[in-house]
């Protein structure tokens, strides 16, 4: 099976359940606490190609953050939210886990199986 990995929050019982059933499956994925290491604004374009997904769509619209950094963001082009992203990352809906080619968002945890499956 190809390596997964979770961009994690342990905080976040969402997060917590999905890399549990992960490791259910005999799996011990690549785990990266994105709130220490937020992904790189070159890595969440692969991650959103991956999800099929634009960066408002993986959006937390109710964290703080997103309301004081986002206030514009209608109006940013998607360079300019993937950079925002990268220095808020908790703005960043989670968990997400990728697995080659194909990534899902953890929302809820049982959306994992279709990468381990």
């Amino acid at each position: 099976m190809d390596n997964i990995t979770i961009y994690h929050n342990p905080r976040c019982s969402k997060s917590r359940q999905t890399l549990a059933l992960i490791r259910e499956h005999g799996i011990e994925p690549q785990i990266i606490h994105y709130l220490d290491t937020p992904p790189t604004a070159e890595a969440l374009t692969e991650i959103l190609r991956k999800l099929g997904k634009t960066p408002l769509e993986i959006a937390r619209k109710g964290e703080e953050a997103f309301k004081t950094y986002f206030a514009d963001a209608d109006n940013l082009d998607e360079a300019a939210l993937l950079a925002l992203m990268s220095q808020h990352p908790k703005v960043i809906e989670r968990p997400i886990v990728v697995r080659a080619e194909q990534a899902i968002i953890g929302r809820p945890p049982e959306q994992v199986f279709h990468l381990l499956d």
